[in-house]
Order: structure tokens, then C-alpha cells, then sequence
């Protein structure tokens, strides 16, 4: 379960597991459309907006949880197909921190170039 943070979403994706969703505030609830409607490896609680006062927000049932839940761990070839995206992102993305992988050869140029900024690395 996720609150939908952007690294929470990101640890998410990275472990390879699918998420059920439920947002709180600020670009939580874009995060979540990523995650449910782009790659289709999470459920969504049923949070549809951020409520100031705690006191306003709407309940969210026990049924509501035991939907989410079932939709995620249950069986079946949707919730199979969800956990198959959801391993094959995983992949995806530790194979993009790993090196020579487009993040961490990317990152390494970005230091690179920094440092040809600042004169602590001369033009190779």
C-alpha cells in the first residue's frame, strides 16, 4: 500500500510489486493515475481528492480495503497480468540504476559535466 509519493511510487516500481493506492494530497493523486491507468500495476482505494480537515475526508470502508486487496493478491489473469507488469518494471528499473544502465550512465554524465563546470575535470 502506497501513499503515492513520488518515492514511495518509485520503491514501489522498483521492487516489482504492485501497489494499491491511496493518496493524500498534493501530486499524490497524479501519481496514482500513473501507477493505476498508465502502468496498470495498481488498485486504487477510492481517495478521488485532498480534503483540508482531517475531519472532512471521506471513510474509506473495510469493504473498500478487502476489494483493493483481492484485486491485488487475488487470482485470476488480471491480477496475474498486474503482478507480471509489475515484476517485468521491477526489472526494468534495476537494470537502469545498474551500470552502464540509461540512469546511472546518465547520472555519470551529468557529474561529469558539473565538474568540467567547476574545473575539476579536464575535457577527455
Amino acid at each position: 500500500m502506497t501513499h503515492c509519493g513520488w518515492n514511495s511510487t518509485l520503491e514501489g516500481v522498483y521492487a516489482g510489486l504492485p501497489m494499491i493506492t491511496w493518496p493524500l494530497f498534493a501530486e499524490q493523486f497524479y501519481n496514482e493515475r500513473l501507477v493505476v491507468d498508465v502502468l496498470k500495476i495498481g488498485v486504487a482505494v477510492g481517495m478521488k481528492e485532498y480534503v483540508m480537515k482531517h475531519e472532512d475526508r471521506p471513510l474509506i470502508h473495510g469493504i473498500d480495503t478487502e476489494r483493493v486487496v483481492n484485486c491485488v493478491m487475488g487470482v485470476g489473469e488480471e491480477a496475474e497480468a498486474m503482478r507480471k507488469r509489475a515484476r517485468e518494471l521491477g526489472e526494468m528499473a534495476k537494470s537502469a540504476v545498474m551500470e552502464d544502465g540509461s540512469s546511472y550512465t546518465e547520472l555519470t554524465r551529468l557529474i561529469n559535466e558539473l565538474l568540467l563546470l567547476t574545473g575539476k575535470l579536464t575535457q577527455q
